[in-house]
């Protein structure tokens, strides 16, 4: 079993930004393929960012791009998601999944494990 956490979510004012990291303690992280993902309050989940296990594929949800980065430091064991100009309807909250895989997923599905989330919270 891995058990993916995440950690660096908070309250933030509008326009501020946030580091959020995955790590999956007692398992090497520099194995799986890691996506984030966030869940709205009364809305489905919904994809973020994926990167493949070494880094060389990542990919975006089209409506984050520009302000979401997703980077991966595997002699860390660590995966990151730097939020840019954060608003409002980021507020969600934010999980990490892993995949033993060879690039980057984009479907819920296609994880193994995943992390138990993160609160974001913006103000206006």
């Amino acid at each position: 079993q891995v058990h993916p956490v995440e950690s660096g979510g908070g309250l933030v004012q509008a326009g501020g930004s946030l580091s959020l990291s995955c790590a999956t303690p007692g398992r090497t992280l520099s194995m799986y393929a890691v996506g984030w993902f966030r869940q709205a309050p009364g809305k489905e989940r919904e994809f973020v960012a994926a990167i493949s296990w070494n880094g060389g594929m990542i990919y975006y949800e089209d409506s984050v791009k520009g302000r979401f980065t997703i980077s991966r430091d595997n002699a860390k064991n660590l995966v990151y998601l730097q939020i840019n100009s954060l608003k409002p309807e980021d507020t969600a909250v934010y999980y990490c999944a892993v995949k033993d895989g060879n690039r980057f997923y984009i479907k819920s599905a296609e994880y193994d494990y995943w992390g138990q989330g993160t609160q974001v919270t913006i103000s206006s």
